[in-house]
C-alpha cells in the first residue's frame, strides 16, 4: 500500500475537526443521550467555532 500524502492531510484536518468538538465535555462523554439533543449540541459548538474563527471579518 503506498502513502499518499495528500489523503493524509485531508485525514489530518478532519481529525483535528473532531478533536477541537470533543473539547465540550458533553460532546466528548456523550452525557446527551437523544440523538436529537447529541446533535443539537455538536451544531451549536460548530456554529460557535465558526463564529470565533471568522472574528471580525466583514
Amino acid at each position: 500500500m503506498d502513502y499518499d500524502g495528500e489523503s493524509y492531510k485531508r485525514r489530518n484536518v478532519v481529525e483535528r475537526s473532531f478533536n477541537t468538538l470533543k473539547q465540550w465535555r458533553s460532546l466528548a462523554t456523550r452525557y446527551d443521550k437523544p440523538a436529537l439533543t447529541y446533535r443539537s449540541a455538536a451544531v451549536l459548538q460548530a456554529v460557535v467555532l465558526w463564529s470565533a474563527a471568522l472574528g471580525d471579518t466583514p
